[in-house]
C-alpha cells in the first residue's frame, strides 16, 4: 500500500482511504472542510512522488508543477513525501548595486542547493532576524547567484539595510521559495503578457528570461510602469533583449510626464487595455502595487483571459517602525 511520509513518519494509506484520511489518522494537522475538492482548504505539497492527476484537478499549472494536490480527493498510487516547512539556509552576498535612485539589486549565493523558479519569492532574513519577502529576478540555468530588487523606502528597515549597510561577503538567511507566479514550459507558442509596476519588474524580468531560455516562440509583451520615467529601471537591458529577440516587446509606461519614443504616458491599466484589447488564450502575469494588480486582474478577465491563466503577485510594504 502507498506510504505518506510526514515529518519523518511513515503513514500507510489503507484501502479506501484518501490521503487526508491517512494524515488525520496519523495526527497531522491538515485544514479541511468540503472533502470534495471544492474548497481547496486541504491543499498540501508533495516534495517527492507524483500525486495522481485526479487530486490536482482545478489547480493552476504552476501549483501542479510544484507538486501541490488536494488531500481530500487524493488516493495515492505511489509513495508521497509531504513537504515540511521550508528551512532557513545561509546565503553569501556577492553583489550590491543601485539600479536607480531608489531600487537596490542584491545578488547572493546560497550555501546549499536552492531549487526555485524565476518569479517566485523568497524570505530574506537579516542577522538580527528581521525578515522581508522579495521576488527572484534570476534564472537558475543562467547562474548560481540569486537576484532580488528592493525599493528603498525612507523608513525601510530592511531596504535601507540592503542599500546602505550590506556588503559583499556578508551573510543573509533565506527561506522559500514560495509563490505560483512563474513560467511553466510546455506551451512554447502561447502568447505571454507580463505587466508590472515598480519592483514588480523583478519577477517579470526573471519570467521573461526563463521563457526565452526554454525556447518560448510565442509573442511576449512586457509592460513596466512607474510614476515617472525615472522609475523605470533596467530600461537599456530590456530594450536590448527586445532587439535581440523579435518576439519580445518591451513597453515603458509612466503615469506622469511627456510622451516620447518608447514611452507611454498614462495609467498602466489603460495603456495595457489599448495595446492588448483581447487576451483570450493568453497567459497573463501581474506584479507590483496591490491596487494596480487587482485592477489589472479584473480587466484581464474581462478582456478574455481565464482566471487560471492570470498569475498575480501583489507587493505589500511592511508597516513603518512608528506604525508598528
Amino acid at each position: 500500500m502507498p506510504i505518506l511520509r510526514v515529518h519523518g513518519r511513515d503513514l500507510p494509506v489503507e484501502p479506501g482511504e484518501t490521503a487526508l484520511d491517512a494524515l488525520l489518522r496519523g495526527g497531522a494537522l491538515v485544514p479541511n472542510s468540503c472533502r470534495a475538492g471544492a474548497c481547496k482548504s486541504c491543499l498540501v505539497r508533495a516534495s517527492a512522488g507524483t500525486p495522481p492527476p485526479a487530486a490536482q484537478v482545478g489547480l493552476k499549472d504552476t501549483q501542479r508543477a510544484r507538486g501541490y494536490f488536494l488531500a481530500c480527493v487524493c488516493r495515492p498510487e505511489e509513495d508521497l513525501t509531504i513537504a515540511d516547512e521550508d528551512p532557513t539556509i545561509a546565503a553569501e552576498v556577492t553583489g550590491v548595486d543601485m539600479l536607480s535612485a531608489d531600487v537596490v539589486r542584491v545578488r547572493m549565493r546560497p550555501a546549499a542547493p536552492f531549487a526555485y523558479r524565476p518569479g517566485q519569492f523568497v524570505t530574506v532574513l537579516r542577522p538580527d532576524g528581521l525578515a522581508r519577502s522579495y521576488s527572484l529576478a534570476s534564472v537558475p540555468e543562467l547562474g548560481e547567484d540569486l537576484e532580488i530588487h528592493a525599493r528603498v523606502l525612507p523608513q525601510g528597515r530592511m531596504s535601507g539595510y540592503l542599500a546602505r549597510e550590506l556588503h559583499i561577503g556578508d551573510r543573509l538567511g533565506l527561506r522559500g521559495p514560495s509563490g505560483d507566479c512563474f513560467y511553466v514550459p510546455g506551451e512554447p507558442g502561447r502568447t505571454l503578457v507580463l505587466i508590472g509596476t515598480g519592483t514588480g519588474l523583478a519577477p517579470l524580468y526573471g519570467i521573461a528570461r526563463d521563457a526565452l531560455h526554454h525556447g518560448h516562440t510565442g509573442p511576449i509583451t512586457l509592460i513596466h510602469g512607474g510614476l515617472t520615467a525615472a522609475g523605470l529601471y533596467l530600461g537599456d537591458t530590456l530594450a536590448g533583449m527586445a532587439r535581440e529577440r523579435p518576439g519580445l516587446r518591451y513597453v515603458r509606461c509612466a503615469l506622469h510626464g511627456e510622451p516620447s519614443e518608447g514611452l507611454e504616458i498614462g495609467a498602466i491599466e489603460a495603456v495595457a487595455a489599448r495595446l492588448l484589447p483581447k487576451l483570450a488564450g493568453h497567459k497573463v502575469y501581474l506584479c507590483g502595487d496591490p491596487e494596480r494588480v487587482q485592477i489589472l486582474k479584473k480587466q484581464s478577465f474581462m478582456r478574455g483571459a481565464r482566471m487560471q491563466d492570470i498569475l498575480a503577485d501583489a507587493f505589500v510594504t511592511a508597516p513603518s517602525p512608528a506604525a508598528a
